[in-house]
């Protein structure tokens, strides 16, 4: 079967690879469209610290059924589908806790092992959902898990109004989420076009930060207050900082994005308005129903979220591009069959 292989940064190339033979209580998919997200851009850049070469990416996953090796399994041949690409160990504190999307030895599909920009695919059947959505839609049902969860940490209520820091495809997420659960939504970007998708996402207001001064507007749009939860899905140290600087006393601050340099706090700010400051990791099973449940009543904007479809064949070029142009791309799906 074909596959895209990152063999170093900056080098994927399609080649041929052994067709996988499912185990008792997995399933064998037919891949149909892969999605390509920041990690995936930061692995072709060379900047993923958690993954190895050579590599298979591709974690955000429509297939189709073509096999099923699980008798106490609902799943039919024929049935599109998506999965959680997150396999745990059982055995650490947060799979213990019953937490096993923060696992300490978690590995995730095209980072710590081979993913699914490729023609055939192996995974549990417990790992695979079913949905009544088009292709499309199935392969954003991943990256949207993420800022759900991130949602579900912040305990987002429709009490709240909550400001969410970056519209790529997590801050997205996260938007969507938020306006789900029926709260007031603030979309925080430097990118106009990125927040015109974010306002067909649910976000009623916005706020370009390289255009007006945040500290004020934020006060403006909250009476003072400041909002109740503030979500960072960007991962630099001014948006980390803002966090806790923005956010309203007893507020909640949630990390979704990475940092990549060491941040300084004033940290009597934690003190001063007792902050719950939480971070978010990958996402449950809960997440994945919610998400689908919102895709299926047709409550995210798909077409605007979803910046090419490009064949394997040209991959590698769109990849290039994205690398020497982050801005120019929200989504990138692989059309693999």
């Amino acid at each position: 079967m074909k596959a895209l292989i990152l063999s170093e940064p900056g080098d994927l190339k399609l080649t041929t690879v052994a067709d996988p033979t499912p185990a008792t209580g997995e399933v064998l998919l037919q891949v149909r469209m892969v999605g390509l997200c920041g990690t995936d851009l930061s692995s072709y850049r060379g900047k993923n610290p958690l993954v190895s070469y050579p590599r298979i990416m591709g974690h955000e996953i429509s297939a189709t059924v073509a096999e099923v090796h699980d008798a106490n399994s609902t799943l039919r041949p024929g049935m599109d589908v998506t999965l959680s690409p997150y396999f745990n160990c059982g055995k650490c504190p947060a799979c213990l806790r019953n937490r096993p999307n923060a696992c300490q030895h978690n590995q995730t599909l095209g980072v710590q092992r081979d993913g699914a920009l490729t023609d055939w695919l192996t995974v549990p059947a417990a790992k695979v959902y079913p949905a009544k959505l088009s292709l499309r839609e199935l392969t954003l049902v991943e990256p949207l898990t993420i800022g759900f969860h991130a949602t579900a940490r912040g305990r987002i209520t429709a009490d709240d109004t909550v400001a969410i820091f970056g519209c790529g495809g997590v801050g997205l997420g996260a938007i969507a989420a938020s306006a789900f659960r029926g709260a007031n939504v603030i979309a925080m970007d430097m990118d106009d076009a990125k927040l015109a998708i974010a306002q067909t996402a649910g976000a009623r207001h916005l706020i370009n930060t390289a255009k007006v001064d945040l500290h004020t507007t934020l006060l403006d749009l909250t009476n003072g207050r400041g909002p109740d939860v503030i979500i960072e899905a960007i991962g630099l140290p001014t948006t980390f900082r803002a966090a806790v600087d923005e956010v309203a006393s007893t507020g909640r601050v949630v990390y979704i994005g990475y940092a990549k340099e060491p941040v300084a706090y004033e940290t009597r700010l934690f003190v001063q308005k007792e902050l719950d400051i939480l971070g978010s990791r990958n996402a449950l099973p809960e997440d994945f129903r919610q998400v689908i449940t919102m895709l299926e009543a047709g409550h995210f904007p798909v077409d605007a979220a979803i910046s090419a479809i490009v064949p394997p064949t040209d991959a590698p070029k769109f990849l290039a591009e994205w690398s020497a142009n982050p801005a120019a791309f929200t989504k990138i799906l692989v059309n693999i069959n």
